[in-house]
């Protein structure tokens, strides 16, 4: 390996916000951009006077000058392009989820063993200032024993791309569960999950999933607490919400119900009743590298006119891309695992694809998979 990683992005919609990041990074080199689209992509290469691009997947995984590839492409290409990375020598950070199947998690986890590569879920929440803040508060016993976690997350899903329709709302519940399992410092050891109310006939087809939303029970390994998930894509009237809210016995937190305004910490005064109080939670650009400290505030899609839907709706996913490129990037030049390493990947992922299984079969309880479990 050079002195500098040298990484390549597949996918180039969402996946263009870490191109300026990466290009700032003192210790990256971006070398090249994979797009299917031609045109498009000759159209960022030019933009960003990127040195290589490639349309075919394939033929970038057999450019030795590539350490590890960022991929960002469709859902159901995740498990197939981590694998061939993988299988290709390069080191993988991918978008969530890592998979649509627990087979597919397990081969990811089976081969990060087998080559002692890396491999990083990018999870937007547990690098968001929010979630941030929240382990700042838990670290430093400001919550107290923590009591109870719950997270949700609500979008409306029409228009998006083909692979989008129907989709079971917990195969896609990593925003939720990441978080409050890293908050617990834990995994999950087993799920019950409901469903409720029914979408489209249309959408039902294509998964076989009818549910409109899953709620699951999620119980935390090695641990007293349990946490609980809430998960909606379509046919449910809900502005989109990403949050997390922990319950402690000195401080509780709970996240905005309407986006933009300010959340609310509760602290405990004995023995007077609790008192909230509105707060707004400070920006963490002070742990990055200088270089990349504005890409907390601003990225690729500032401009309404090229604004992508998921980084508009998410509100720019707390600042988070700056940390998730770093810690990808820390992670190899030190030779350590990132955070979430392929195990931590493969629990949050499983625990939505279990809590699925478990919806269907009624709220039965499903264990998550032994190769999920931290040693």
């Amino acid at each position: 390996m050079s002195q500098k990683l040298r990484i390549a992005l597949a996918g180039l919609g969402f996946g263009a916000e870490f191109i300026p990041i990466y290009q700032a990074h003192p210790d990256v080199e971006l070398v090249a951009v994979c797009q299917r689209n031609p045109e498009s992509l000759e159209n960022i290469r030019e933009s960003f006077s990127i040195p290589k691009a490639y349309t075919s997947y394939d033929e970038l995984l057999a450019d030795p000058e590539i350490d590890a590839v960022h991929i960002n492409t469709p859902i159901p290409d995740h498990a197939e392009q981590s694998i061939a990375a993988l299988k290709a020598g390069k080191h993988v950070a991918c978008t969530v989820p890592m998979a649509t199947s627990i087979e597919d998690c397990e081969r990811i986890v089976k081969l990060v063993e087998e080559t002692g590569l890396k491999y990083m879920m990018m999870e937007t929440v547990v690098y968001s200032r929010e979630y941030l803040h929240l382990k700042h508060l838990r670290d430093s016993g400001e919550l107290g024993k923590l009591q109870h976690l719950q997270a949700s997350h609500q979008q409306d899903m029409d228009g998006w791309p083909n692979y989008w329709p129907g989709l079971p709302p917990m195969w896609y519940a990593t925003h939720c569960v990441g978080p409050i399992l890293a908050l617990a410092d834990s995994t999950a050891e087993y799920a019950s999950c409901f469903g409720s109310g029914r979408i489209r006939d249309e959408l039902v087809n294509q998964y076989g999933s009818p549910f409109a939303i899953e709620s699951a029970h999620i119980k935390v390994a090695n641990s007293d607490l349990s946490a609980r998930v809430i998960r909606s894509l379509f046919d449910t009237a809900r502005q989109y919400r990403e949050s997390i809210d922990v319950y402690g016995s000195k401080q509780s937190f709970e996240w905005s119900l309407i986006e933009g305004k300010a959340h609310v910490l509760h602290t405990a005064k004995r023995p007077e009743p609790e008192i909230p109080s509105e707060i707004e939670v400070p920006d963490y650009a002070h742990l990055l590298p200088e270089e990349i400290q504005p890409f907390t505030q601003k990225g690729v899609y500032d401009l309404e006119e090229s604004s992508h839907l998921s980084f508009t709706q998410g509100g720019g996913h707390g600042g988070s891309h700056p940390h998730l490129a770093h810690e990808f990037v820390s992670a190899i030049l030190e030779q350590r695992d990132p955070f979430p390493n392929a195990v931590q990947s493969a629990n949050w992922t499983c625990t939505g694809l279990c809590s699925h299984e478990s919806a269907l079969q009624g709220g039965k309880i499903v264990k998550l998979p032994a190769f999920t479990q931290t040693p």
